[in-house]
Formats: structure tokens, C-alpha cells, sequence
């Protein structure tokens, strides 16, 4: 069910009755039966009855665009204004009013922008629906579910409306997130399943009779407030905002007590000390920040990765260890038929036979497939009446079909883990040593096993075979995982299969064979001594998982110190990937799975990961220069403001140059998050002692240029300080702007050539900074001669400064300047702003 809009028209609702009626008026009412809706019918209630969705409240655009102009900063301008034009300075009224006005727009519609970016990309996470429509089972969204409508409910799937069980088997039915209950319903046929809960165990069909709002969901939608989860990258780069926004205050508080000693005009200190302030502080993070994040989910979405959660892109960067699944994630999940073990007296294609009978095609299962596929005579089927089938379930290991054949002969088979079937089976002891000789060889040889057996004349069960499934492994496997390690990211293969066959795989992809085997972990609910975290955190795999080892083993690894990502595909896997760092649904997984993983692949293999990894360290360096720059910048304008004013009683730039500056500035840092950058071959993570200590040199070389330019125009030019204010304003303009050149790179600055958006963005302000300048627009107008001196002197101090900056990265960084990292390619082309012997793994 999505959350998306609200029906175009009221919708009709059911009396809240239809889920405990007889089912035969149930039926009756709702004018539907088992064989479900035509199309017609169906397309007339949507109409009627509206879309299966929840109305989203979204706040009024207005009111969205109004927020812009509430709160801390935007305060602190509107005052500025006030101040600005209470003393009759209106052409610095006009101009802060500007920069009000502009940080609301550019605010409003990057965040609009983003916003719809992400809506587009989860919208092919939309869930679907299988219903019978005109006699067919099709899959559509399944908003476009209507009451009376039959759906087929199974294993994993998150039920999309509330729904009345028909006939057929008990299915368990998480209704955790409804009423808080921690273990599964059971559901019999006749009872009802509400929209948003989880099929646990067991298939059956259901007909529809409450959609959207009018669902038992639906009507409590309202009590539910979202969390908004604050990512570790986040956090860090809000702890920079503020200590930029504490030391702006703290040097304008100094500004502003040593001129009011001096008798300077209140009104006009006050305004310059408030336009100062905004000048400052990071008034373009917040955006910044969510322009990069969205660009960076634009790409992952290309190679067919969608992130549901933005923050993960973030965790991603940190991530050192990656629990991956083996099938369809190191293997092709292509699985194979070889040739059986059979059971004295039973032949190859009676095992075949079996397995097949106890198979379902339509489940498009990839091991149903495969036994389908490996039989001899495909209409031997059509001699046989599957009347009952009980599907797999990780708890049991195992599916069961009820069969009649020829003559009404009636018998029971089964498939499943070999262990599982062998201890059913009354001939065990006979054919047991041979069943697990038989296991052993197809484990040695990367196979499989499944064992099949059906019931004899008494009913009790006889094993017959077992069946060898191959699954090769993806051809690209072994160039990612070794990839991955060169990035310094351990994977850790996470398989339900026997140790044998993980430890054949494992050794095939290039992993190593330390494979532990999960039912020696014990007590997964209790916390692991040294020993064995040690050995779990030196693993290479773990094999014969169950899906609370997943998130056993995530929890040991992570109180181990490890930023870790797991993958799953499974609606028993959900636990392990909402602990996961970062949790990853694979290709193919259930709802519930889906709807646990902040990252979604809609292609097979480790690849997509690895280049998320990859994307998410290019947005952390592009973060980190920006960090950098702005903390640089900021120590520049405001120190160089407070010791000319303490100094030489100087005001060096006007308040209405202070705003030009903010507005440039900002214009142009927004191009950074289509940079080329450099992503490190190791986990990133925060070194604020080196961001703060490469901005502080590169801020405090700033205020010595700045001041070297102060001398040289009024002491040795003897230019008048109307003129000293321009050369000023324009040195800080285009020096700033070098500097973003300096700091996106660790070495010299034309190592990794700028993306083409950033340079446009750069130059532009600046040739506008520059025509200001020469021509005077609120200011001395300076010529252009005045402004090419200006230009060479701050290309030279530029020049000095990445000399400077290496030097410091040396001191500062001493083992990180020699790690090797990829140049990565711009982003400039991105519009601007089921094993059944095991667990599913």
C-alpha cells in the first residue's frame, strides 16, 4: 500500500461488519466470488471506492515557501533589514531583502526538487498485488486494489487491504506493526488480515473489502507521526554548523562592544554585526546537503540501486564489513538439475516426479523451477491432482503437496533439507548412511541437496532421492569481492546451505574458507564471549543460517567496533537489516524485506553494491571539502573584520559587500555536489581534527593575504578607503572562490580536473563579482586595472596556499597522504538539483 495522495473524489466505504459476516454473505454483499473481478468491474469500483492509499498530509506550498522566512537565521536578516532601513541605507535594504528572498527560493526548490527526485525513485519500489482479474492472476500496484477483489497472499508479503481469508491451509500473520502483539497470528480460513501486516508462514488466497483510509491501518494512519532518523554524517556536519554560528557570534560580540566603546552609531553597528553574522554561518548547508544526497540517489538509481532512506547513502562511506547473501548474490541463482541419489528400488525420474509434484510454478521459485525444469516427461504432471500444498517456510524447511493420481490413489510428498526429510522418512536407518554419503559428494562438488519423499500405501513416509542443485557462481563475483577488499570492505558470505557446499563456494569467489557454521554460535540472544566474537569478526562466512544468526552476528560485529551492511531478501531477514548499519533487500526480495532495507537492488550480484559503496565516499568527500572550505572561509571573513575594526578602527568592507559576498558564495557551493572527487580505498569517517586544523591554515593564510592587500592599497598605493573597500571586497570574492579548488583535493589542486558545472559556477560569479567592482554597483567603482592586480595577487596567494595545504595534510595526516584513492567520474551528466536446505539467503 503507498502513501502518495488523496482520491480526486469522496470514496464509498463498506459497513465495518463485512469482517465478521458468514462468507457467503460476505460474498454476496461485496457481488464478488472466488474468481474475483473482470477488469470492467474492477476499473468502475476504483472510482467508486478510490485508490488503495492513505492521503498523504503534505504541507500547503505556501505555507512551505512562508517557513523559509521563520527561525533562527532568517530572523537575524529580517532584523537586518529593519535595522537597514530604519537608518536609511536602502540600497543595503534592497540588497539583504534580496538575499531574504533568495534563500527562501533556492531553499524552497532544492528541497522541492529533491524531494521529487526521491518520490520518483521509491515509487518503483511501489508494492503490487497478485489478484484475479478475468479469470488470470496479473500482479498490478497495488493501489489499484478494490473491494471484492481476490488476492493470493504468501510468504513475506505485506498484505495490501483488509482482506477475509478463503479456503485453504493456516497461514501466521504478523500483525506487529498494528497492535503491537510481538508473535505472530494465526489466521484461519473466514478471518480477517489487516493492510500493513506480514505473512509469516503459509500461502491462500483472500478477498479485498476495505481500501486505503477505510482500512483498520488506514484509520489510525493519523496517531502515527514518522521518526526522522538523524545519520552519523548528519550529525557531524551540524556539529560544524555550530561551531561556525558560536564563533561568528563570539567575533561579532567583539565587534560590536569595542565600537560602541568607541561611540560608533548603534543602529549601524547593529546592522553590520547582523549582516556580518548571516555572511557567516552556513546559511547553504542544509541545502547543500540535500542537493548532494539527492544526486547521489539519482546515480545509485541508474545502476539499479534505489535508495528508500537518504541517509544511507551516508552510512554506506563508513561501511568496513558486508554480510552478503551467497544465492543470486555471489551465485547466479541459475540453479541446475543434476543427476539424483535414489532410494533401492526407485528410479531417477520417480524422485524427479516427486520433487515436481511437491513444486508450484507460479511461485516462480528458483528451486521449483529448477525441479520442474529437470523432468523428463513435463505431462507425467498431468496424470496427478495436487488437492493440498503447504510452501516452504524457513522454519520447517520444507513444502508438502497432497496428491491423487490414477485411480484415486491418494499419497503425500514432500521436499526439502535433506536432515528434514531423512528424519521423516520410516527407511532412515536403512538409506541414511547413503543419504548423507550422497550429501557429502554433491557439497564436495558445489551442489545443493534436497531430499524427497512421499508417503507408501500405510502413509508413512519412505525417502526416495535426493536431488543435486547447482548454482554457479556470478562470473563477476571474484573481481568485486576482490575489489571490495582492496577498498578495505571484508564480505562475509551468509548462506542457509550446508558448510561443504559454503566452503566450495566461498573458495570459488575468491573469499577464503574460514567458514563457521552457525548452529555452533549457541544462544543467539546472548552476548558472545571474546573467543568467539573474535572468530565470528575473522570469519570469512557463516554457513547453515538461520535468520536470527543474521542479526546475531550483525550485533557481535558492530559491538566489535564495525560499520556493517548486511543483505537479505527473506521477510525473516527484516530484523537483521533494520540492525544492519546499512541493511540491503537483494534483487527478488519479499515486501517485508524490502520495506526493512534502506537500499533496494533491482539487478542480481555484489557489483551494484560495491559501486554504492563506492558513490557514497564520493558524496563524503565532496561533504568534507565543503566543510573545509566554508569553515575556512569564515575564519577568514570574520577574523580579517575583527582585527581591522579592533586595529585600525576600519570597517574594510561595507554591510551591503558582506551580502554580495553571502549571495555569490552560495550560489556558486551548490555546484560542489557534482564535483569530480577522489573516494579513499578506506571507510570514511570524520577526522575532525583534520578538517578543523587544514581549515584553520587555510583560513588564517587568508587573513594574512587579506592584510597584505590592505597594506599594499592604502600604504603603498595610497588609494582612499572608499577604494581600499573595493579592492577588499573583490580580493575576498575571488580568493574565497579559489579556495574551493583547493580544498576538494588532498594534493596539489590540479590533480583531479574540476567538473565543468563547478567551473561555470565559479567563473561566473566571479566575472559578476569582478563587473560590480570595476563598475561600482554600491560600491567605489574600481577599473580594471585595480581588478586585474586583484585577480593576479589572488591567484599567486592561491598558488601559496596548496603548498601550504600539503604541508599541512603532511603534518596533520602523515599515514593518510599516501592512501591510494580512484579519480571518480563527474556526475555531470545528472540533471542539476530461496534455498529450501537452509535459510532463504
Amino acid at each position: 500500500m503507498t502513501v502518495d495522495s488523496v482520491p480526486t473524489q469522496p470514496a464509498e466505504t463498506h459497513p465495518p461488519d463485512l469482517a465478521t459476516v458468514p462468507m457467503e454473505e460476505f460474498q454476496e454483499r461485496l457481488e464478488t466470488s472466488p474468481d474475483g473481478l473482470t477488469q470492467d468491474e474492477a476499473t468502475q469500483r476504483l472510482s467508486r471506492y478510490g485508490p488503495n492509499e492513505i492521503a498523504e498530509h503534505s504541507t500547503n506550498p505556501l505555507l512551505k515557501l512562508l517557513s523559509y522566512f521563520w527561525g533562527p537565521i532568517p530572523w537575524m536578516i529580517e532584523v537586518a533589514v529593519i535595522l537597514s532601513g530604519a537608518v536609511g541605507h536602502w540600497a543595503d535594504f534592497a540588497i539583504i531583502l534580496v538575499l531574504l528572498v533568495a534563500n527562501a527560493l533556492v531553499g524552497y526548490s532544492e528541497e522541492r526538487q529533491a524531494g521529487n527526485a526521491i518520490d520518483a525513485l521509491k515509487a518503483k519500489l511501489a508494492i503490487t498485488a497478485r489478484v484475479r482479474r478475468d479469470g488470470a492472476w496479473v500482479t498490478p500496484p497495488a493501489r489499484d486494489l478494490v473491494p471484492g477483489d481476490v488476492i493470493r497472499l504468501r510468504l513475506g508479503d505485506i498484505v495490501p487491504a483488509d482482506a477475509r481469508l478463503l479456503g485453504g491451509d493456516e497461514i501466521e500473520v504478523d500483525q506487529s506493526a498494528l497492535t503491537g502483539e510481538s508473535l505472530p497470528a494465526t489466521c484461519a480460513p473466514g478471518d480477517a488480515v489487516y493492510s500493513g501486516s506480514i505473512v509469516r508462514r503459509g500461502e491462500i488466497g483472500a478477498v479485498v473489502y476495505a481500501t486505503g483510509a477505510h482500512t483498520y491501518f488506514g484509520k489510525t494512519a493519523d496517531l502515527v507521526q514518522d521518526a526522522h532518523t538523524v545519520s552519523h554524517f548528519q550529525k557531524a556536519v551540524l556539529k560544524i554548523g555550530n561551531y561556525l554560528i558560536l564563533l561568528a557570534v563570539a567575533l561579532v560580540t567583539v565587534i560590536m562592544v569595542v565600537s560602541l566603546a568607541r561611540g560608533d552609531e548603534l543602529l549601524t553597528t547593529l546592522q553590520f554585526a547582523l549582516v556580518l553574522t548571516v555572511a557567516a554561518i552556513p546559511v547553504a548547508m542544509p541545502t547543500v546537503l540535500s542537493v548532494t544526497m539527492a544526486v547521489g540517489a539519482r546515480q545509485l538509481a541508474k545502476k539499479q540501486a534505489i535508495v528508500s532512506r537518504l541517509v544511507a547513502i551516508e552510512e554506506l562511506a563508513g561501511v568496513d564489513v558486508l554480510c552478503a547473501d551467497k544465492t543470486g548474490t555471489l551465485t547466479q541463482n541459475a540453479l541446475t538439475l543434476g543427476d539424483p541419489f535414489t532410494a533401492p528400488g526407485i528410479t531417477a525420474d520417480e524422485v524427479v516426479l516427486a520433487g515436481a509434484l511437491a513444486s508450484r510454478a507460479d511461485n516462480d521459485d528458483p528451486i521449483d523451477l529448477a525441479v520442474l525444469g529437470g523432468l523428463s516427461d513435463p505431462d507425467a504432471l498431468h496424470t496427478f491432482t495436487v488437492t493440498g500444498f503447504t510452501p516452504f517456510d524457513p522454519v520447517h524447511k520444507r513444502t508438502e503437496a497432497s496428491v491423487t493420481g490414477p485411480g484415486d490413489a491418494s499419497f503425500t510428498v514432500t521436499k526439502g533439507a535433506p536432515q528434514v526429510i531423512l528424519a521423516l522418512a520410516a527407511n532412515k536407518d536403512a538409506v541414511g548412511a547413503a543419504v548423507d554419503a550422497a550429501v557429502n559428494d554433491f557439497a564436495a562438488r558445489g551442489f545443493r541437496s534436497l531430499g524427497v519423499a512421499r508417503t507408501d500405501e500405510a502413509g508413512t513416509w519412505q525417502l526416495v532421492g535426493v536431488l543435486p542443485l547447482f548454482d554457479p557462481p556470478r562470473e563477476d563475483a571474484t573481481a568485486t569481492i576482490a575489489a571490495a577488499a582492496d577498498m578495505g570492505v571484508h564480505v562475509k558470505m551468509v548462506t542457509g546451505d550446508a558448510l561443504a557446499i559454503a566452503k566450495e563456494t566461498a573458495g570459488k569467489v575468491g573469499l577464503g574458507t574460514d567458514i563457521l557454521d552457525a548452529e555452533g554460535l549457541g544462544d543467539v540472544t546472548k552476548d558472545e564471549n571474546a573467543e568467539v566474537g573474535r572468530s565470528i569478526e575473522a570469519a570469512d562466512g557463516f554457513a547453515q543460517v538461520f535468520p536470527e544468526h543474521k542479526y546475531h552476528i550483525v550485533d557481535v560485529l558492530q559491538q566489535r567496533g564495525h560499520i556493517v551492511g548486511m543483505t537479505g531478501d527473506g521477510v525473516n531477514d527484516a530484523p537483521a537489516l533494520k540492525k544492519a548499519d546499512c541493511g540491503i533487500a537483494v534483487s527478488g526480495a519479499t515486501d517485508a524485506a524490502r520495506a526493512a532495507a534502506a537500499i533496494v537492488l533491482l539487478t542480481p550480484g555484489l557489483s551494484v553494491i560495491i559501486e554504492a559503496i563506492e558513490e557514497s565516499r564520493r558524496i563524503f568527500q565532496r561533504m568534507n571539502s565543503y566543510a573545509i572550505y566554508r569553515i575556512a572561509e569564515t575564519l577568514r571573513v570574520l577574523l580579517f573584520m575583527t582585527v581591522a575594526i579592533l586595529a585600525f578602527d576600519f570597517y574594510p568592507v561595507t554591510a551591503i559587500m558582506i551580502v554580495m559576498l553571502a549571495i555569490l558564495n552560495d550560489g556558486a557551493i551548490l555546484s560542489i555536489a557534482y564535483d569530480k572527487v577522489q573516494y579513499r580505498k578506506t571507510p570514511e569517517v570524520w577526522n575532525m581534527r583534520l578538517v578543523l586544523g587544514i581549515s584553520t591554515v587555510l583560513g588564517v593564510a587568508g587573513v594574512v593575504s587579506a592584510f597584505g592587500l590592505f597594506y599594499l592599497g592604502e600604504r603603498v598605493f595610497n588609494l582612499d578607503r572608499d577604494h581600499v573597500q573595493t579592492l577588499m571586497y573583490l580580493k575576498l570574492s575571488v580568493a574565497g572562490h579559489l579556495t574551493i579548488f583547493l580544498t576538494r583535493t588532498r594534493g596539489p589542486f590540479w590533480s583531479i580536473r574540476p567538473a565543468r558545472i563547478l567551473w561555470v559556477a565559479v567563473v561566473g560569479t566571479q566575472v559578476i563579482a569582478t563587473l560590480i567592482a570595476v563598475y561600482g554597483l554600491f560600491m567605489t567603482p574600481l577599473g580594471w586595472g585595480w581588478a586585474g592586480f586583484v585577480w593576479g595577487y589572488a591567484i599567486l596567494w592561491a598558488l601559496l596556499n596548496d603548498r601550504l595545504k600539503l604541508v599541512a595534510y603532511r603534518i596533520l595526516d602523515p599515514g593518510g597522504s599516501g592512501r591510494a584513492a580512484v579519480p571518480a567520474p563527474s556526475v555531470e551528466d545528472v540533471p542539476a538539483p530461496s534455498v529450501e536446505d537452509g535459510a532463504r539467503c
